[in-house]
């Protein structure tokens, strides 16, 4: 890993505020992800589950975490099996979790090697009556692949087919969203990172510049920053690949006179930052891309100002298309008769403003959290509204990561990222 050790006291309140929501009576189990194979002996970079991420801090493969609140034996209550280490793998792949440092990581203080994993797990299970099993319920989730959290709850199930059975996810969505102090310090970091990428950023764009060098030029940044990748692919698109929501082919060459659409962000220690922003290849933008640009930023700037504590997600979005609505009038984009003959479930602004305006923030770039339950403080948005004008040959999208407060405005993550016409313009110049 690159980023520097967390406190583990996140990871023992996480384990704390889970636990307290178990049945009685009841164990729960999460799994680290697998290493993907490519082909041949090649491997994607590891990414641990999130999920054990949040209640261990273990970020290593092969890894076990077992919580047992009311288990007869105290030492039982809390458990780590990790993978053996020795020589061999130290000097081919690099020093392991010793039982040591995995207390040090994550304040577990029983740590037993992964052979030891069903003997112990016989006796535990014979003191339960429900069993927590981890899946992904994610409102966006697509997954075609088995993993090894899929093999686990499998083989769970089949050798223990008279326990009953219930689900962490719903649990691990409400305590997710709303972020520890020391969560949202690492969030600033990433955000931070984000930031130096941007401005380097700003200082390189020039007309003929590739769309590709531009991406190199932000991953330059944020590893030497203690940043191990993007937090997502990034979109970097010029002209017209702005308006193709998901551009990630990044392969075209910067014109003069385009704008530049760029959604990209840093994570640090498995947290994620989202910017976007939009600026002119050639430093300056035209009256017309200034007009759009800054509808976008007022609808973003009063977009903000709703998400207060209480809000539902659904309605929040009703009120920003209202916003937009309005913006997109006065940019003589949308008339009157536009929005009185709309159809209610594809509303007139839709067609220049096709994608939602936020989504929560946290270990992954779409993060866990219940659309349907009212925001509350410490939750994290994003805030990304956009106008894409195909027939003009430019998108322009703008986004922040905020954090809910319990009275006021959010905090803005990304407040010291610029985003104003002229202050872009005095940097690129």
């Amino acid at each position: 890993m690159k980023y520097h050790l967390i406190n583990n006291k996140l990871f023992i309140k996480n384990r704390k505020n889970f636990t307290a929501k178990m049945k009685p009576n009841s164990l729960a189990v999460f799994n680290s992800n697998d290493i993907y194979p490519i082909g041949a002996d090649s491997t994607m970079p590891f990414e641990q589950n999130r999920d054990l991420f949040y209640l261990s801090g273990v970020d290593q493969e092969e890894s076990i975490l077992v919580l047992f609140p009311d288990c007869p034996k105290e030492q039982h209550r809390e458990i780590l099996f990790l993978k053996e280490t020795n020589d061999h793998i130290a000097v081919w792949e690099g020093e392991k979790l010793t039982k040591e440092a995995a207390l040090s990581t994550s304040g577990v203080k029983t740590v037993y090697w992964l052979q030891d994993f069903e003997k112990i797990m016989f006796e535990l299970m014979s003191q339960a009556d429900t069993v927590y099993i981890n899946t992904n319920e994610h409102y966006r989730a697509n997954v075609e692949t088995e993993t090894r959290e899929d093999r686990f709850n499998k083989w769970l199930k089949e050798k223990y087919p008279a326990h009953s059975v219930a689900k962490s996810n719903p649990i691990l969505q409400r305590l997710r969203s709303v972020k520890d102090s020391l969560e949202l310090e690492l969030l600033q970091q990433a955000c931070d990172i984000t930031e130096k990428g941007f401005r380097r950023v700003l200082n390189f764009v020039k007309p003929n510049v590739w769309e590709y060098e531009i991406e190199a030029e932000f991953l330059h940044e944020f590893i030497r920053n203690r940043s191990r990748k993007f937090a997502y692919t990034p979109i970097i698109a010029s002209g017209n690949n702005a308006n193709v929501l998901h551009y990630i082919e990044n392969n075209q060459q910067c014109k003069a006179g385009d704008l530049l659409l760029i959604d990209a962000g840093a994570e640090y220690a498995n947290y994620s930052s989202d910017m976007t922003r939009t600026i002119p290849i050639s430093g300056k933008f035209t009256k017309r891309q200034k007009e759009v640009y800054n509808a976008v930023n007022r609808v973003k700037n009063e977009a903000t100002k709703l998400l207060v504590p209480g809000t539902i997600w659904a309605d929040y979005h009703v009120e920003v298309g209202k916003l937009m609505t309005s913006e997109l009038i006065g940019l003589k984009l949308l008339d009157k008769a536009d929005v009185k003959n709309e159809n209610s479930d594809w509303p007139a602004y839709k067609k220049y403003f096709m994608h939602g305006t936020s989504h929560h923030l946290g270990l992954d770039t779409h993060d866990y959290g219940i659309l349907t339950e009212p925001m509350q403080e410490n939750m994290v948005f994003t805030v990304e509204p956009g106008i894409y004008i195909p027939a003009e040959g430019f998108g322009i999208r703008l986004e922040d990561d905020v954090v809910i407060q319990k009275k006021g405005e959010p905090f803005n993550l990304m407040r010291n990222i610029p985003i104003e016409v002229d202050e872009i313009e005095d940097i690129m110049n």
